[in-house]
């Protein structure tokens, strides 16, 4: 059977990125104003970034299921940018009135990005790298 009429397979890091990207991609369109904490001060308001940030994890995962050779670096640098704002909220709630478990759980997240950001660079594209 021709490649193009196989069944594709992707490495399982590829699949979990596409999905995680996928729900929060719907997420942050769904609900932005669960995650407006998150975005440090920046020019345009949180609402913009938000809105810009789940356009980019939707295209990122779309690029990954396509194989795009942009994707896996594009994923990179949108896992890079969260990572900016998962800190910035990290640091907020350690100051914050918040229970110890929510902290512990702000921070908890960071190392979680290492292995998405590992999966994302090795996903495969169309010209055959990183299969």
């Amino acid at each position: 059977m021709a490649e193009s009429q196989a069944l594709v397979r992707y490495p399982p890091g590829t699949l979990v990125v596409v999905g995680a990207f996928t729900v929060s991609g719907v997420a942050h369109f769904a609900a932005p104003e669960q995650f407006e904490p998150l975005v440090p001060p920046l020019p345009g308001g949180a609402r913009a970034w938000v809105l810009a940030s789940g356009a980019a994890e939707l295209i990122c995962a779309g690029g990954l299921l396509l194989r795009s050779k942009w994707a896996p670096v594009a994923t990179a640098g949108t896992l890079a940018a969260v990572w900016v704002g998962n800190w910035h909220m990290a640091l907020h709630w350690q100051r914050s009135r918040r229970p110890a478990w929510a902290k512990a759980l702000a921070w908890g997240r960071l190392p979680l990005q290492v292995p998405l950001l590992v999966w994302a660079v090795r996903s495969p594209t169309r010209n055959g790298s990183h299969e």
